[in-house]
Formats: C-alpha cells, structure tokens, sequence
C-alpha cells in the first residue's frame, strides 16, 4: 500500500501542482456561423496573458472574403476576443481557411462552422497542421473522430478528474472492488454528462467546479482515515461514493463538451463517442497507474512507513486550494 502511495504522489501531484501555479495550454476557439448565403459572422478567440498580451493566432480566411463589418476585440478572462462579419463569393464550403501563428506554438485551434441550414462542423487543428477545409456537409467519420480525441483530450487535462480517481486508487484494496467502484464512476459520470449535454439538466458551472474540488478533498480524508476507521461509508461502500460524485464530474464534463457544441444532424454520435474518449482516457490512465506501481515495487520498500501519507496530503491540500478559489469565484 505504501508503494501506491508514494508512487502516486511523484506522477500526479507534482504536475497538479504545476497547474495550479502555471498557465495551461488553452485553445484558441474559431466560430463561423452563416447568417446568409454568402455571409458569415466570424467569432475569433486567443489566449491572453494579463490585460493586453495576447497570442499572435490570425485567422486567414480565402480572398473570396471581404469585411462586411470590421472586427472588433476586446481582452477578458483570460482570452481576447474578435468579431467581425464576412462576405465570401461562391460560400466557404469547400474553401481552406488557415490559423497564422499557430505553427510557432503549442496551442491547439477548436473550430466550429454553424451552418444555414443548422448542420455543424467541428474540427481540431494543430500546429502541425494549421489548416482545415470547409465541408459542405459533415461527415459521420470526422465528426466522431473530433469527439473522441476531445473527450480523451478532456479527460486526460482534466487534473482535478484524475485527482479523484488517483484518491479512489488509494482508497480501494482489491481488484474486483476497484473494477465496481471505477465502473460505477464511469456509469454515473456518463449519466449526467448526457442529460446535461442534451439540456435536461442545467445547473451553474461554478457551483460544479467547487463541489468536484469538494469531492477530491473528502476522497483524501478518507484515505488518511482509512487504517483508523475501516468501517466507514467510504471504506463499505466506495462503489457508492464513487457514483455519487460521480454525478457531479459528469456536470465538469458536459462543460468541456459544451465549447464544442453538438452537430445537427451527429447528436447521438458526436455524445457517443466524447463519452467514449472520455472513458478511453480515463481507462487508461488507471491503467498507466497500476502499471507504474507495479514496476516500481522493489524501490518503495526502502522508504519510511510514513510517507504513505504524503500523496493523500498533497492531492487534499491542491484540492482545498482549488475549493478557496473556486468559492471565491462565486
């Protein structure tokens, strides 16, 4: 046991640390919504740093496009954002349009074309790519290969996510109790990811974001617990705790999903397969984690008995600082 500890608390929170104090790699975000047969408003979003320092991303749009109302930009929460209106000869579909700068970073470009007729396309360029085609109707393969690299995506820079189920990792002794208890996650989580996603329920990201710190703060009391009060909830039931929280990160899931939007026409596939990346990820991180622990046995032994209590600590004080902020933010 006090190998997983130890294990967990070099591979997880020494990067979780490295969110808190560090910017992530944001996206940029590119919205095209037609409002004509030729026109398009353009929605144009970078990640900045402070009140006037932004990324130098550009949107390069065909020479068939003109300004029909010049762009205008502002710097808020983080990003700065540009909207402008457009007229292209001929339409976009099946026209390149390009992210200039996007080569000189590591930042990602989400795309998203809203079309007349209310079908959608949405795709993901990289800096080793930073183009992409317009299509005149989207495609069921592109469409469910963008929704499963964004659920992995999500899933996998998700640290409070992972957090939880590093504590949950720690927690359970057994591998058919950790199968339950995983499963369980993953089956309530799905739950409210697709009722939220599809609009049966709303409720405030704030909120959400608090309780999922919440929840990461009493898996890790209850790991500390543990060996003191073998007969609790958590250590009875951890297929219950697991599900009930579980509700909760389905809400922080259907908020990543929500950036992106569902494609008229793809709503069961576009929901199907992010839910499926998000489970690949999540599947597979677990299993990274076993793998680890399983490699470095021999190492642990030498150290001391206590130091099974420096992951629980650590994952517990991110997680309280993530529920100070976030409580604040309200």
């Amino acid at each position: 046991m006090r190998r997983s500890f130890v294990l967990l608390f070099l591979v997880l929170v020494t990067s979780s640390a490295a969110k808190v104090s560090a910017h992530e790699v944001r996206p940029a975000y590119l919205q095209l919504h037609q409002t004509g047969v030729i026109t398009y408003d353009v929605f144009w979003k970078v990640p900045a740093v402070g009140d006037n320092m932004r990324l130098s991303l550009y949107v390069r749009l065909p020479q068939t496009c003109s300004n029909l109302k010049q762009p205008r930009g502002f710097f808020a929460s983080g990003a700065y954002t540009e909207q402008w209106s457009v007229a292209c000869q001929g339409g976009l579909a099946g026209s390149t349009v390009r992210i200039d700068g996007l080569t000189a970073t590591l930042t990602d470009a989400l795309v998203r074309v809203e079309r007349i007729d209310g079908s959608t396309q949405v795709t993901r360029i990289t800096s080793s790519s930073p183009t992409f085609v317009v299509e005149a109707t989207p495609r069921r393969f592109e469409v469910a290969r963008t929704y499963l690299v964004l659920g992995i995506e999500h899933i996998l820079t998700g640290v409070d996510h992972l957090l939880f189920v590093s504590g949950l990792l720690l927690l359970v002794s057994g591998v058919r109790r950790l199968l339950l208890t995983v499963s369980a996650f993953t089956l309530s989580h799905t739950v409210t990811l697709t009722l939220a996603t599809l609009g049966f329920v709303n409720v405030p990201p704030a909120p959400v974001e608090a309780v999922i710190a919440l929840s990461i703060l009493f898996v890790a009391y209850e790991v500390l617990r543990k060996k003191e009060n073998p007969d609790g909830l958590a250590q009875r039931k951890p297929w219950l705790v697991a599900f009930s929280f579980g509700l909760l990160h389905g809400l922080g899931f259907a908020g990543g999903l929500s950036a992106a939007g569902l494609p008229a026409g793809h709503i069961p596939l576009a929901l199907g397969f992010f839910s499926a990346g998000v489970e690949v990820g999540h599947f597979s991180f677990v299993a990274v984690v076993l793998i680890l622990i399983a490699s470095v046995r021999q190492w642990t032994t030498k150290l001391p008995t206590w130091s099974w209590r420096l992951t629980p600590y650590a994952i517990g004080s991110v997680a309280a600082y993530w529920l100070i902020v976030r409580l604040a933010a309200f």
